[in-house]
């Protein structure tokens, strides 16, 4: 059975052992490189947790971490969806899913009318998880990638 894990900056080493397990085993499925977080030792990890407003979530299963996802307040209308990870042996099982609408329910709560996210171009087995919870591609241009040429693909769909 799968736990969800509302989590602060004082779990930063739990977050930590999820985010290195997600960029080692999904490197592709994200703009930030496993390199660029070994550097920022233990203040890197809390002040990513500590962002005023976000919501934090780590799934577990047995105690052992199985997925992330992270929500981070917006312009006050709009929040973010980020770093969604399942790690392989949970995937098919609804953690995705489950970890989709903790922070879908989150930015409801937050007053947020929008929920964005942005997804690497080609990662089709997260943009169909994200089209069945009704996020559609917009037009809006995403961040560049380390390629420097190509662009996240943004996706967002309305709360309200």
């Amino acid at each position: 059975m799968v736990s969800l894990h509302v989590i602060t900056s004082d779990d930063w080493p739990l977050w930590q052992e999820i985010r290195v397990a997600a960029l080692t085993d999904a490197p592709h499925a994200f703009k930030a490189r496993l390199a660029d977080w070994h550097r920022g030792g233990q203040e890197q990890w809390r002040a990513r947790l500590a962002i005023p407003g976000s919501y934090n979530v780590v799934a577990l299963r047995e105690s052992l971490p199985v997925g992330m996802v992270r929500g981070v307040p917006g312009d006050g209308e709009t929040s973010e969806l980020r770093s969604l990870w399942v790690s392989p042996a949970a995937r098919g099982n609804g953690v995705g899913d489950r970890l989709i609408e903790a922070v879908t329910r989150w930015a409801l709560r937050s007053g947020s009318t929008t929920l964005k996210l942005a997804v690497i171009p080609g990662n089709e087995s997260a943009t169909a998880l994200y089209q069945r919870h009704g996020f559609v591609v917009t037009e809006e241009l995403g961040d560049l990638l380390p390629d420097g040429v190509t662009r996240e693909q943004v996706m967002a769909k309305r709360l309200r």
